[in-house]
């Protein structure tokens, strides 16, 4: 992970880097050095710690020891909304997955003992790759753009084709039904994390349980899964995919058509003409490019798959409102995140009732 903000020209210095240790995410130094001495005693002392400003979910630490630099990823302090913040479920499956053709950092150990820094925490590598927050890629070539957007999804189709049961995560979720349950536990973090009556999202709240589409498969899926959760190397493929904290078992295409929506939300994404002049695959090409890769067909389902990930980006939105309103979110952007809740639950009522009146 790049700390610099090199690689943000179109001024996302906010979401990029690290920074001094916020005050109240401070933690028990001593103790962690003493972790490491147990756990990782080839990296040495730690000379640094800086804190991410990106993560505000589960704040994240870049540790510089002296011979290493890792990333510690930790529950926030503070109440916390049930099953949220699952760092050991991160641990578990970015582990699980190291000799799969899924890139991930190298983890070292899973620290559930909130004696030593206060919360669970866990340590990998710290990747020194970049990190692109803009989706149009402003900077980049044609050439670089395309082979950004096929590593990205060559990299989701992996994924998707991994035996879960043979890397060791048959008990990493509950098989089938994966869409019933997202929209139960989405509908029960929205309204734990309500800070105002959105008109739209109680519609979308009454509409998707008897809608869901009567087909079913079981794959490890993200559950976030976007260009800035993944490094990119120098030949503009991923090395590593980052932020696991949704992930689960679960639906393959609810998991791909989440990291679509983009195309949707972004006029210049929406315009096949400034995709093809761009080097950027228009929405029907990415969906190709994944079904070629899966033998999957994406057509049949795709729009009640698209309304059901708006709703769900506006619940994981909606939870860090909350977080603010409760003061435990980690990030200074999460309040203009949060804003976007009632702009995405009515784009997802309009697709309703253009698709399903």
């Amino acid at each position: 992970m790049n700390d610099s903000n090199a690689n943000n020209p179109d001024g996302n210095v906010l979401f990029s880097g690290t920074m001094k240790v916020a005050e109240n995410l401070k933690f028990n130094e001593s103790g962690l050095q003493e972790w490491f001495g147990d756990n990782i005693s080839s990296a040495g002392k730690i000379l640094k710690i800086a804190q991410f400003k990106g993560g505000q979910s589960n704040p994240t630490y870049k540790i510089t020891t002296e011979k290493q630099q890792f990333v510690l990823r930790r529950k926030p302090p503070g109440v916390l909304l049930p099953s949220a913040h699952a760092v050991d479920r991160e641990y578990k499956v970015m582990t699980a997955l190291q000799q799969s053709r899924v890139p991930v950092p190298k983890t070292y150990g899973l620290c559930e003992d909130e004696e030593v820094i206060g919360t669970p925490f866990f340590v990998m590598d710290f990747l020194d790759g970049n990190i692109y927050w803009d989706l149009l890629l402003g900077d980049k070539s044609q050439t670089e753009r395309s082979d950004i957007y096929a590593s990205k999804n060559n990299v989701i189709a992996q994924l998707h084709m991994v035996d879960y049961e043979s890397v060791g995560l048959s008990d990493y979720g509950k098989p089938g039904n994966y869409i019933a349950r997202q929209v139960s536990r989405w509908t029960k973090q929205y309204i734990a994390s309500e800070t105002q009556d959105i008109a739209a999202m109680n519609k979308l709240i009454d509409w998707l349980p008897s809608n869901i589409p009567d087909e079913d498969e079981t794959s490890i899926v993200h559950g976030d899964y976007r260009l800035d959760n993944m490094v990119f190397n120098a030949n503009n493929n991923v090395m590593g995919v980052l932020d696991w904290e949704l992930s689960t078992l679960g639906h393959p295409i609810a998991d791909f058509n989440y990291h679509c929506i983009s195309w949707r939300n972004i006029p210049d994404l929406a315009d096949e003409k400034f995709c093809n002049e761009n080097g950027i695959p228009t929405e029907k090409e990415y969906r190709n490019m994944y079904s070629e890769i899966t033998g999957k067909n994406l057509d049949e389902h795709w729009e009640f798959y698209t309304i059901f990930n708006i709703f769900k980006l506006a619940g994981i939105l909606q939870g860090i409102m909350g977080r603010v309103r409760d003061g435990t979110a980690a990030s200074k952007h999460a309040e203009d995140r949060g804003n976007q809740v009632a702009p995405l639950a009515e784009a997802a009522w309009e697709l309703v009732e253009k698709n399903y009146k």
